[in-house]
This record gives C-alpha cells, structure tokens and sequence, in this order.
C-alpha cells in the first residue's frame, strides 16, 4: 500500500510539474500562458506615461477574453519605477530572475532602456517595442539583436519640425530650444540641426540642456526668451514641458511653439495656458481619441470599449492608453507569428519581419514595418496644430525614416 500510495504522488507531482513547465524549455512559456514584463512611471513627475502600460494590458486581457493568442493568454506584469533608471534595472532584475518572464514589453523611458539594454542582450530575453524613440534602439541591433524600439526616431522627429520651420518661416525664425540634457533630448537635437542644415543652423540663437532630475525649467526658459527667439522648441517631458508653456506664459513670451510628441498628448495640453499653446505644432502616429479628426472613428471605439471593460478609471480621452493599445496589437502580431511552439528567438523574428497595415489604433497611413536590418516599427508620422483645445492634423503622412 505504501508503494501504492508513493507510486501515486510521484504521478500527481508529474502531472504537476507538466501542468507549470516551460514549453520547449521557453522561460515564461506554459501550455496556456505566456508571461511578459515591463517597467514604467506609475507614479511621480511622468505619471501620465503610466497609461501607456494600462492600455496595453487592456489590450492583452482582452485578447486573452477572446481566446489568446494560438491556445495561451497573456499574463502581463509591470511595475513601477517612477522614472528611475536605478529602479527600472531593479524591476527588470526581478522580472527576469524571480517571475521568469518571457519577454519585455513596452519599457517605459531612452535612459530606461538605456539602463537595461545590456544586461537583457547578455541574458537573451527579448526588449520589444520600448515605449521610445531614441534612435540607437533602432539603429545598433548588430550589437544589441534583442532589443527593437516602437515609437517614431527622436532624430527624425527633430529633422521634420526643422523642414516645416524651413517651409514656412525660413528669413524670420530665430529658434530658441529647450532640451531635457541626456540620449532622449540630444536625439531630438541633433536630427533637428541636421534638419536645418549648415547653412540655416545660425538660425538657432539659443540652446539649454535640463538635468532631469532637477525641479524645475524656469530659469532655463528665462534665459531662452532672452536670447530673442520667436521660435520655441521643447523637446522635454512630462512635468518640464508643461513648465515650459507656464513659465513662457508668465513672461508674456508668444513664440510659434513645437513641441515634441511625447509631451503632446492632449490630457497635457489641455493642462498649459491655452494662450501660449495655441498654434503649437508636434506629431501623431496613433489616434488621439481627443482630436475631433477621429471622432466617430472605429478603432478608437474599440479602444473606448477596451478601456471602459479592462482599466478600471481610464479616461477614454486619454490618448497615452491607446498608444499602449497600438504597441499591444502589434506584440499580439508578433506572437501569432512566432507561431505555437513560441521562443525567444521566434518572437525576435516574428518582430523583425512585420508589415502590419490593419492596426486599429495607428492613423490612415501609418503601418508597423522591420526587417532584420531596419528596425523602425513606426517610421511615418504627420503633423499637427494645437488649436481652440485640441490637436487639428495637417498635411499628409510624411516619412520619419532615418
């Protein structure tokens, strides 16, 4: 009886242990789930960027009420690191060592993903679709092949806001900028002096770097109202961009502002002086569900229905969980790709050969392509103008490919 019984528990912790294991050996891959990781904002100066991750797990539960994604749903763990690389090292840490995760979705933050790139090429887990568009996670994947960003390039963002001052201001513009001083904001820089060109760079009559750890931009705007500029460009983030318009305001500075797209969601600018932010110019890649433009439009519906079901307190204006969404969809094309015997090396195929056109949450004419060797899910954009609260597109799509 006794060898009966052990024979027994032998079976059942078997049968256990098949029920939890990995499929193929895939870390965070079981039968009928898949689990992936992120780090991001939830709290702090750069909160906002939080929604980010809220919709994409509204994204993820439900596909997972659907169905999943070839037989398996997503368990999809964040955690928060209030914009601190230090944390957002720590928190990867964790996913990879203690909750096993299968990939890393969506990091928030450049100097985020900058602080972890390394560590996650050396253990082979992919970081796909960073919630950034510093040009380098792009660019460098001969060095760092697990690594794909999402969002438009930073430096080619900056080259199409010094083509339209170009087009539209080229013999008056003097072109004061406000960068947050670090990869992020020197991204935007750099692709916006090569916009300009050697023979219009003198249009520039002021430069000022921030630390973004400091508390505040106001003397830094002080110093760029005084160089005589008529043109601002804030290529900054969260608490600072918003100082920015508060600060010109306060000095009764009325310069054409453009500022840069992860700063110009609409529940931010609805926040700055609406005298000095109307006419600013940035652009869009994924439907604001707060531009008249997409008012009745089915994708931001569905991210309406999405949010209302699966995040609980989300504004179905907020334009950053729909972002989140946008990321989302194309990781659940990426997964149905890579197929159901799913690895960490098929994902990274799966994402490096994307053309995706069907995105609900993308504007018309942008679609999500790579290939092994261009690695820039996002390189179409269009501009637009705050104008009267909301953002008014204009133009037609241009390309943002470096």
């Amino acid at each position: 009886m006794t060898r009966n019984v052990s024979v027994i528990i032998v079976a059942a912790l078997a049968l256990a242990g098949a029920a939890t294991a990995t499929t193929a050996g895939t870390p965070g891959v079981t039968s009928t789930t898949i689990t992936i990781g992120s780090s991001g904002p939830l709290t702090g100066e750069a909160a906002a960027a939080a929604g980010v991750l809220k919709g994409a797990d509204g994204y993820f539960k439900y596909v997972n009420a659907k169905g999943g994604v070839n037989g398996r749903t997503i368990d999809f763990k964040y955690l928060d690191d209030a914009y601190d690389p230090s944390q957002t090292v720590q928190n990867v840490r964790e996913l990879i060592e203690q909750d096993n995760v299968f990939a890393l979705f969506s990091v928030v933050g450049t100097n985020e993903n900058l602080a972890i790139r390394d560590y996650v090429n050396a253990a082979g887990v992919p970081q796909v679709f960073s919630a950034a568009g510093a040009t380098t996670f792009g660019s460098d994947y001969a060095k760092y092949p697990w690594t794909i960003g999402y969002l438009p390039p930073y430096a080619e963002e900056g080259e199409l806001y010094a083509k339209q001052i170009l087009a539209t201001n080229a013999k008056k513009a003097k072109i004061a900028v406000l960068y947050q001083s670090d990869d992020y904001g020197k991204d935007l820089l750099s692709g916006f002096r090569r916009g300009l060109g050697s023979k219009s760079r003198s249009m520039i009559v002021q430069t000022v770097g921030y630390d973004p750890t400091s508390s505040d931009v106001q003397s830094q705007v002080a110093q760029l109202k005084a160089s005589g500029a008529n043109t601002f460009m804030i290529f900054a983030f969260g608490k600072f961009a918003i100082q920015a318009f508060v600060y010109a305001n306060k000095l009764g500075w009325k310069p054409q502002i453009y500022v840069n797209d992860v700063a110009s969601a609409s529940s931010i600018m609805a926040i700055d002086p609406q005298s000095t932010a109307e006419g600013a110019i940035s652009i869009l890649w994924g439907k604001d569900p707060a531009t008249p433009a997409f008012k009745g439009d089915a994708g931001v519906a569905l991210a309406a229905k999405i949010i209302k079901r699966y995040v609980p307190g989300g504004n179905p204006s907020d334009g950053f969980l729909v972002a989140g969404m946008a990321e989302a969809f194309s990781f659940v094309d990426a997964l149905k790709a890579a197929g159901k015997n799913l690895t960490r090396k098929g994902l990274m195929m799966a994402v490096t050969h994307m053309n995706e056109a069907n995105n609900p949450f993308l504007i018309p004419g942008v679609k999500v392509h790579t290939t092994p060797t261009f690695r820039f899910p996002i390189s179409a954009v269009q501009l637009q103008r705050w104008h009267n609260g909301h953002w008014v597109p204009f133009g037609g799509v241009v390309s943002a490919t470096p």
